[in-house]
């Protein structure tokens, strides 16, 4: 950082498949991402606004295939010099001024990181077809049908529970009875 000049300088770095493997971090293993950075420096802070964009490549959730996953994510980070190295928020890092040097890899390998979407599942029909059927075998449910509930005629009426505290009349739910003391 020391060697920064007052003024905004403009870097850029490919992040490739060597990258990746040598951070060694559970989300990402392989890709090509392009980071273009501007370092907007003063004497003693370094304001770094990036801006990422390429494919990244993750295992389906449904079939573990690799699949490609595209990522474009903006992202800043304050560096600043102090007497020990202290991270004060997600985007200001204080580094010794002794040492005058950070290294960005993790902050990058982690913007890339969060910008991949939660559920990296192929489009319809694309997934391993051997890998699908096996899958449709175990599963209780078609692949068509939704996970977003239960269907009406699988509703057990057994597990419906209900508190009554009797004043209509109605009987109590017994299970329940060591819960009303809590109340």
């Amino acid at each position: 950082m020391k060697k920064f000049t007052p003024g905004i300088h403009e870097i850029e770095y490919t992040l490739e498949n060597k990258f990746f493997l040598d951070i060694d971090g559970p989300e990402v293993q392989k890709g090509k991402v392009k980071v273009y950075c501007t370092v907007k420096s003063t004497n003693s802070v370094f304001d770094m606004k990036f801006r990422i964009e390429g494919t990244v490549i993750v295992p389906c959730d449904r079939c573990l295939d690799d699949m490609d996953i595209p990522v474009q994510t903006e992202n800043r980070l304050v560096v600043k010099f102090g007497k020990e190295y202290a991270e004060e928020s997600d985007e200001i890092v204080i580094i010794p001024e002794e040492e005058g040097a950070i290294n960005l890899a993790w902050f990058l390998y982690e913007f890339v990181a969060l910008a991949i979407p939660m559920k990296h599942v192929h489009p319809p029909g694309k997934c391993n077809k051997a890998m699908s059927s096996k899958l449709k075998k175990h599963s209780a449910k078609s692949a068509d049908e939704e996970d977003d509930g239960l269907d009406e005629e699988e509703t057990n009426t057994d597990t419906d529970i209900s508190i009554d505290d009797g004043s209509d009349g109605g009987g109590a739910d017994p299970r329940w009875d060591a819960l009303k003391d809590l109340i």
